[in-house]
């Protein structure tokens, strides 16, 4: 079944388009709130002036009683008009208790002088309601009204109306275009700077897929800029650069093994062809073909050891491997490990098996763990020559096997449990196929431990098995 395979697209591309969707969605929807807050605000600053006019008008025509100054409030009010910054001043009515209008300038008046209203009289509505500020319709606009008692002596003679209409006291296209101009600025200046800090960021993580992409091509040589201040991209550059280092090292460990096995594999059939061909064509006789034909079994031997070797990694990497695990008093298999590898050796070994005072007991593989260990042991032999010791400790939850012979180089210490590695030392005197360590680490976790390299030094070498504390 095939499945289609979507579009690809450069990561710069994905999260600025991105970003800018969210940008213009989001400065949308500030730009309709904030719209409708100013223009509510503007409305209630202006309604707050008109109503202090009112109040200031009702005052100084108290104060003057003379009805020629009418038209020096039209003017004040043509004034406040500019401050409250509308297009249209709004209309002064001073009128009696009866409403009708005493005042007659130009500020009630429309284009041309014509009244914008009856002219006459102000709406009766506005002085049957008790509220200061009121909402009515005039001819069919909807108008503010705001009024103010005119008192003099302490007796109400009248009122004083200011009225405009709400298109123009709403009106905020100055404030709406101002806005906009910032909005739009703050939109521009906020994809350019994540466009410069996505391409930024994105340059290294280019690089690596650039490098990654010439490593599956085979090509391990690659300069990575490790100079990062961000955290996670100098994790991701430090940490490919150690791949592909790791990966160099293990080509050379994959060169050097196929040369290895090969020459590990063929010297034996080798030597056996040869040996057994003198037998047959009867260079050697009597014992000394006997010798010849120990020295073949000898090979043979080496040879099953090392294919039976990579049976049992290939088993147990593959699972095909069974553990049955019993309660194990450990001192008394630890002990009988030991005794049994030490009576088998060609040459005398100082081996001591250091125990507790208490009994420990553990649910285990007794076979697999005397796999692990014995394999160990041996590792230990050829690394102390003939004058070391080796040492098997038992404590809680761990096994350490320690030797005094020369440790393992540092640089190798990392590869040590590579499968197939050898050492530079090892390779010189012992045969083999670099498994026993890979192998032993395996059954370890198989057993609910891990096998690890405690420490290595010049004066020898400590690895220990360790148990999880909940096994």
């Amino acid at each position: 079944m095939f499945t289609k395979s979507k579009k690809q697209t450069t990561l710069l591309r994905y999260w600025t388009t991105r970003y800018l969707f969210t940008l213009i969605a989001g400065l949308a929807l500030l730009a309709a709130g904030s719209m409708w807050w100013i223009k509510q605000t503007t409305l209630e600053n202006r309604l707050n002036l008109m109503e202090y006019l009112a109040v200031e008008t009702a005052d100084r025509v108290a104060q003057s009683n003379n009805n020629d100054d009418f038209d020096r409030f039209d003017r004040r009010l043509e004034e406040r008009a500019k401050i409250l910054q509308m297009e249209n001043q709004p209309q002064l009515y001073i009128t009696d208790l009866d409403g009708n209008v005493l005042n007659l300038g130009p500020s009630h008046r429309g284009p041309g002088g014509g009244p914008r209203h009856n002219a006459g009289q102000v709406p009766q509505e506005v002085f049957e309601r008790e509220d200061t500020v009121q909402e009515i319709a005039v001819n069919g606009v909807d108008v503010y009204a705001v009024k103010s008692p005119l008192k003099i002596d302490d007796r109400q003679t009248g009122w004083v109306v200011v009225m405009q209409s709400k298109a123009d006291l709403s009106n905020v296209d100055q404030e709406y275009r101002l806005l906009i101009i910032l909005l739009v600025g703050l939109g521009l200046l906020g994809w350019l700077v994540i466009y410069l800090l996505s391409k930024k960021i994105l340059k290294p993580i280019q690089d690596v897929a650039q490098a990654a992409a010439r490593v599956r091509e085979g090509d391990y040589d690659i300069t990575l800029d490790t100079e990062h201040t961000e955290l996670e991209i100098y994790q991701l550059v430090t940490s490919f650069k150690e791949m592909t280092n790791r990966l160099i090292q293990l080509e050379q460990m994959r060169a050097e093994l196929l040369a290895g096995v090969t020459h590990d594999l063929k010297t034996p059939v080798t030597s056996i062809s040869g040996l057994v061909q003198a037998v047959r064509d009867g260079i050697v006789t009597g014992d000394e073909s006997k010798g010849f034909l120990d020295i073949t079994l000898k090979e043979i031997q080496r040879l099953q050891t090392m294919i039976a070797d990579l049976l049992d990694f290939n088993s147990l990497a593959a699972g095909a491997f069974t553990i049955r695990t019993e309660n194990c008093n450990m001192n008394k298999l630890v002990q009988e490990i030991g005794r049994q590898w030490q009576v088998t050796q060609n040459e005398p070994v100082d081996l001591n098996v250091i125990m507790p005072d208490y009994t420990i007991d553990k649910m285990t593989d007794p076979l697999r763990l005397q796999q692990i260990i014995i394999n160990l042991l041996n590792n230990s032999f050829q690394a102390i020559g003939k004058n070391g010791s080796i040492s098997i400790i038992l404590s809680d939850g761990r096994i350490d096997i320690k030797d005094t012979g020369s440790g393992i180089p540092e640089a190798e210490q990392a590869f040590v449990f590579e499968r197939f590695f050898r050492g530079e030392q090892k390779k010189l005197k012992v045969r083999g196929l670099g498994l026993g360590l890979p192998f032993s680490k395996m059954l370890a976790r198989a057993l609910g431990a891990d096998l690890i390299l405690k420490e290595s030094s010049p004066q020898g070498t400590t690895f220990s098995i360790v148990w999880d504390k909940e096994n």
